[in-house]
């Protein structure tokens, strides 16, 4: 403060013709006698008398002080009754910062809540997520502590422990809270605690020999010498802590070093100092009165100080002014003062800041006067530091990040490795090195603290119960699911169109399945389908060559044609079922298969009417005789498909198939399919189908009986009843089949149905064609009847002219 002032009035251009003086107070760190000094200097005299004043004039119009919150506290609610101002340079309590109860405090040493804030963004920036807490026992330590605790829980991190630590020392307390940190998994500590309560704790984990921990310091020890001797150093080796930003005060190393006490001998601050740090006794040294006196608080077996000692003979770290914080706190108070002095003498009469543009003279100074200008100054320190005080009156929170580095002999060395500015841009506000950084054991790997280790991409976080966010199991997502990022905490769902990896960690799309015509199912359908169309076309070729044949004659020649055709169309209607489904593939087979079907079994159905008619119309007296004839089987064969056609041509109108893809349909693929459109007219459309096959079936099964000269109603029955059989059984089998199988098995359904109608009607005939030629003869059909020789002759020519009509 001396050093500063000294600068202050060398400078002419601050203060012209001004010179500051100073009273020194020692409250001693007791609050009774910081209160006593505060009263002393309202009142003007030794004897402090509450709301009097002796001195018409104060003669310090500004306090610098206390260095304790404790004693803060107390004179900042007197003085703020007066505005009389007060800057503090190591005070920290917040609620300081209230200014309804404190109105005229200031400081230049930011709040303890920005320091709590600033410790909190540390250890988000390191991403640990498992922190035990040391507290100290007052209104600071809770309250820092508390914001450390609900900034870690906003951003998802666990306090493994919260222990704290006694105001008066108790070796039971120091214990376990020693115990409590060698048991827990934590590995991060971070303690906010004064330098004077910490030591004995600091004491008790170095003999124990604790180690391998992360020490989290704030800025009452984050620099402190204290524990930066060697005995502490395996245990606190690595330290990274919030310290008061450092600033540079450029001649003040020299000022230092040129303090010659044989000049001073009236300086009693400048004597104790000598003997602190010389170790040594003055034999005549000055009261606080100015008197001389003898003697020494030191022993007197000490040396006797000569005032010619060397100041850089000592220990480095005692004069080493570039780590002077609280130091350069009190640097810039007073440069408060002498700016907000030097807009006081430059105010121009009538732009005064108070009544009617009134402005204070110097001489007349009142302490409300210059409270209104430091409370409004801001200006520019020499290191180009701005300096001002926020409406809290705190000043810009500023912190410099320190880590404790170990040399080769042992000694720690606090290292700036990174700053914290509140006010910077959010991103910017943290800025560390982190390659300068050496953590303990000399490791330049950021250590791990957590509770559980992190689940990697694929796997969720599954908390145990009754324990800590942060504490949990690692468990796989389920199929479906995946996580992209590490310790997720939910596994989230694949788009219906994809399903996840192997490793669960990224959604693929699923693979597109129909029935491929280049797969082995494929390709054998098609092949049968292949195999039955020229199998029926060479039927077909076979009865037109021999169309003049009794056998191909007998039973309507053209139905057999048609049914021919109607067959060869079904097993082509097959295709549309196979490769890549299309909208006019989806809506023409089903179509196809219906209304050729529908011809097959119309034509099926009109033989069989036909043989029945004729046996029945050649009884004597039947009249059943008008029906015989082409034109009931060509109404037949013409009707009942019209009938499936106008189902299909309706169905196709109303809710005609379409393609579409089934993204539920497997957990790996899609399905591309037909969807029906109309589930009823699908089923209404096989149902008609149904109907025709039944009585087809039922006709020739009660005609199977009948003479077989000329009479294929027993194949008809075979063909039916495996039709019958094939489309009963094709109706569970399609509803319990999924995907490309539910095509495959109305594609087996068509084809077996169509080779079991080719094969059992037209095999035994085209054999008796090619194999048995004396066979298809007129006489040899004739012959053969069982019922002949029970028949008279003109009975027998009647059935003979009739099969012939027909």
């Amino acid at each position: 403060m001396i050093f500063t002032i000294q600068e202050v009035n060398k400078n002419q251009d601050l203060l012209p013709n001004i010179t500051l003086g100073l009273q020194l107070y020692d409250s001693c760190s007791s609050e009774a006698r910081a209160l006593q000094g505060t009263m002393w200097m309202l009142s003007g005299q030794r004897e402090p008398v509450p709301n009097y004043q002796c001195q018409a004039r104060l003669p310090v119009p500004v306090i610098i002080g206390d260095s304790l919150s404790a004693s803060c506290l107390l004179m900042a609610s007197v003085l703020g009754l007066y505005r009389y101002p007060q800057i503090s340079y190591a005070a920290v309590v917040p609620i300081l910062s209230d200014k309804l109860q404190f109105p005229s405090f200031f400081r230049t040493i930011p709040s303890g809540n920005d320091v709590a804030f600033c410790i909190a963004q540390l250890i988000l920036h390191f991403g640990w997520t498992w922190v035990g807490i040391l507290e100290i026992e007052n209104d600071y330590g809770q309250q820092g502590s508390q914001i450390i605790k609900s900034e870690l829980a906003r951003h998802g991190r666990c306090v493994a422990f919260s222990e704290v630590l006694p105001l008066v020392y108790s070796q039971e307390k120091i214990q376990h809270i020693v115990q409590a940190i060698r048991m827990s998994s934590a590995k991060v500590i971070v303690v906010f605690c004064s330098e004077a309560l910490l030591a004995q704790l600091m004491e008790a984990l170095s003999r124990q020999g604790i180690t391998g921990r992360v020490w989290v310091a704030n800025h009452s020890w984050s620099s402190s010498r204290t524990f930066s001797k060697r005995e502490f150093a395996r245990t606190f080796g690595g330290t990274i802590g919030v310290a008061i930003r450092r600033g540079v005060m450029t001649e003040f190393r020299d000022y230092l070093f040129q303090l010659q006490p044989v000049e001073n001998m009236d300086d009693p601050i400048t004597i104790a100092f000598w003997e602190q740090a010389f170790r040594c006794r003055w034999s005549m040294h000055v009261e606080g009165n100015g008197t001389m006196a003898t003697g020494s608080q030191l022993d007197k077996e000490s040396p006797v100080c000569t005032g010619h000692e060397n100041l850089r003979s000592l220990d480095e770290t005692i004069l080493d002014v570039d780590n002077f914080r609280f130091t350069y706190n009190v640097y810039n108070s007073v440069y408060a003062i002498a700016h907000a002095l030097h807009k006081l003498i430059h105010c121009k009469p009538g732009e005064g800041p108070f009544a009617q543009g009134a402005c204070s003279r110097l001489q007349e100074l009142k302490p409300w006067q210059l409270f209104h200008y430091l409370k409004k100054g801001h200006f520019q320190n020499k290191d180009g530091e701005d300096v001002y005080f926020d409406m809290h009156g705190d000043p810009p929170p500023v912190f410099d990040i320190l880590n404790w580095q170990l040399d080769t002999a042992g000694n720690v060395h606090f290292i700036k490795v990174g700053s914290f500015n509140l006010t910077a841009p959010k991103g910017q506000d943290l800025k560390i090195n982190a390659t300068a950084i050496v953590w303990h054991g000399g490791q330049q790997q950021v250590p791990h603290s957590a509770c559980s280790n992190s689940c990697v991409p694929g796997f969720r976080q599954a908390v145990r119960p009754g324990a800590p966010r942060c504490c949990f199991d690692c468990v796989p997502c389920s199929p479906g699911e995946i996580t992209n990022q590490t310790d997720s905490r939910e596994c989230f769902k694949c788009p219906d169109s994809h399903w996840s990896n192997e490793r669960q960690d990224q959604c693929v799309p699923k693979t597109l399945e129909f029935l491929h015509l280049d797969e082995a199912l494929g390709i054998t359908l098609s092949s049968v389908a292949s195999i039955g169309f020229l199998i029926t076309l060479v039927i077909l070729s076979i009865f037109i060559r021999y169309r003049n044949t009794p056998i191909v004659k007998a039973n309507n020649r053209s139905l057999s044609y048609i049914l021919l055709l109607a067959l060869m169309l079904s097993f082509l209607s097959s295709a549309g079922f196979l490769g890549k489904p299309h909208t006019l593939t989806c809506m023409v087979r089903q179509v196809a298969f219906g209304t050729v079907f529908t011809v097959c079994v119309s034509c099926i159905l009109a033989k069989t009417l036909t043989v029945v008619i004729v046996f029945n119309a050649a009884k004597p007296g039947s009249k059943m005789r008008v029906l015989v004839g082409p034109r009931l089987p060509n109404s037949i064969a013409i009707t009942c498909p019209s009938v499936q056609l106008l189902l299909c041509s309706i169905w196709l109108g109303k809710s005609p198939p379409y393609q579409q893809i089934n993204m539920k349909f497997s957990n790996e693929k899609m399905l591309l399919e037909c969807n029906e459109g109309s589930p009823t007219a699908f089923w209404l459309m096989l149902g008609y189908l149904g109907i025709l096959a039944g009585i087809s079936f039922v006709m020739a099964f009660l005609a199977r009986k009948l003479p077989d000269s000329f009479n294929e109603t027993k194949y008809i029955t075979f063909s039916m009843l495996l039709f019958v059989a094939v489309w009963l059984s094709f109706i569970p089998a399609y509803l319990s089949t999924q995907g490309k199988y539910m095509v495959a098995v109305e594609v087996f359904a068509i084809l077996t149905s169509s080779l079991g109608l080719l094969s059992c009607i037209f095999f035994p005939k085209c054999f008796v064609i090619l194999f048995r030629p004396h066979m298809n003869s007129k006489g040899f059909l004739m012959g053969r009847r069982p019922a002949a020789a029970a028949m008279n002759i003109n009975q027998a020519g009647n059935e003979k002219r009739i099969l012939q009509s027909s």
